[in-house]
């Protein structure tokens, strides 16, 4: 009984939670000295099941290319995304957050993986900064790298096209 009233609730106030899938999208790319080559490319794509984030990623790789294939759809470790208007890169920041067990006063920690827009190291570094700084708890960084990831497609929860 619990569940169908947590179940109602998430669909009254139409709370999302995300669901973050890794595409691979394979397609003859024209490189910058004209000649024709066949890569693959990551996307992240926020969806509920396999077949809508293929779908998703089908859809919006069609405005760019006619011929292509999806090579891979899997589920992400990705917990949340951090957006900067003018990152052109995504990071992958794992971070552990720290808890204290209150029986037997050991640490624990808990890693995440967060997805940061950035267009160096050090901003990705201060655009996770910036959407810590109003958490309380506490957190260390344990790793930044950056992805091979072009692009993040959100959910379109109102049914409408993205701008």
């Amino acid at each position: 009984m619990r569940f169908f009233t947590y179940l109602c609730t998430i669909i009254h106030f139409n709370i999302h939670l995300a669901m973050w899938f890794e595409t691979k999208v394979r397609y003859d790319k024209t490189m910058e000295n004209g000649s024709i080559k066949k890569v693959t490319e990551a996307f992240m794509v926020d969806a509920l099941s396999f077949t809508e984030a293929e779908a998703r990623i089908t859809e919006e790789i069609a405005h760019f290319t006619s011929e292509f294939t999806v090579s891979a759809v899997k589920i992400s470790k990705i917990s949340e995304i951090f957006r900067e208007i003018t990152g052109d890169k995504w990071y992958l920041v794992k971070v552990a957050f720290i808890t204290l067990d209150e029986k037997t006063a050991v640490e624990k920690k808990s890693i995440s993986q967060i997805l940061v827009a950035a267009d160096s190291f050090k901003e990705a570094y201060d655009n996770f900064m910036e959407g810590m700084k109003s958490t309380m708890a506490d957190f260390e960084i344990n790793t930044i790298q950056e992805t091979p990831i072009l692009d993040v497609y959100d959910a379109d929860l109102a049914g409408k096209k993205e701008a």
